[in-house]
């Protein structure tokens, strides 16, 4: 049994709440595993974050943000970086996946959400120039990356939720060179998807591989996800 960890603020009103638990399941079902999961409230993970969750073998740090505590969402992204815990972060997930990095790996303490703060003086993530909420796009993935590895093609299409923020350009060079690695980007070029080297599976990405649940697909990330638990 694989328990995984949705880390956010349950909404019944939002797509991708619906959504992400029949993904599992066509992924576990298409793999022969059996899978639990279980939402954890944001503000839970502000105290003991560690010990609550130590039982689990996977997390997901689902859309839907500002978050009800962005630092129960951070501490709970840290945990997964910190313990090779297999991680996807979705949307906001994926917002807040580069913002932890920044702030925990690289020292950046300043760096912050547009959304959240919109006076910070380091704007890690910021408006998108367009918005793409509710659209399907094309992106293209780097050669020999896992994510292009586990799609096994260079280019993919996939659908966005509601979303108007994403990583500032600016400092996506800062990110990779401490291991956050650009592996997907959009038809202007700006990145997408994001993974961290040196981690078994430790995926963000701007869309919502979810969604292709209403379709009844196996998504080939979320099934590379669960997986990664029996590495």
């Amino acid at each position: 049994m694989i328990h995984v960890g949705l880390i956010g603020d349950y909404d019944q009103e939002v797509k991708a709440h619906i959504a992400i638990p029949q993904s599992l399941e066509f992924a576990a079902n298409d793999l022969g595993y059996q899978v639990h999961f279980e939402w954890i409230a944001t503000p839970s993970l502000e105290q003991d974050f560690e010990q609550k969750l130590a039982n689990y073998q996977a997390l997901w740090t689902v859309p839907a943000s500002p978050y009800a505590s962005m630092q129960g969402a951070l501490n709970g992204i840290r945990f997964a970086r910190e313990h090779q815990i297999p991680f996807l972060g979705t949307c906001g997930g994926f917002q807040h996946m580069i913002i932890e990095f920044a702030r925990n790996q690289i020292g950046l303490s300043d760096a912050d959400h547009a959304e959240e703060n919109p006076a910070a003086s380091f704007m890690l993530v910021a408006p998108l120039t367009c918005s793409v909420s509710e659209k399907t796009h094309t992106f293209r993935l780097a050669p020999e990356s896992k994510v292009a590895t586990i799609y096994g093609k260079d280019e993919i299409t996939e659908q966005y939720g509601i979303c108007n923020y994403g990583l500032n350009p600016e400092f996506a060079p800062l990110l990779e060179q401490a291991g956050m690695r650009s592996v997907g980007v959009d038809e202007k070029g700006e990145t997408r998807i994001m993974e961290l080297e040196q981690h078994r599976f430790f995926v963000g990405t701007l869309f919502q591989p979810e969604r292709s649940a209403f379709n009844k697909i196996v998504h080939p990330l979320i099934k590379a996800f669960l997986q990664s638990t029996m590495e």
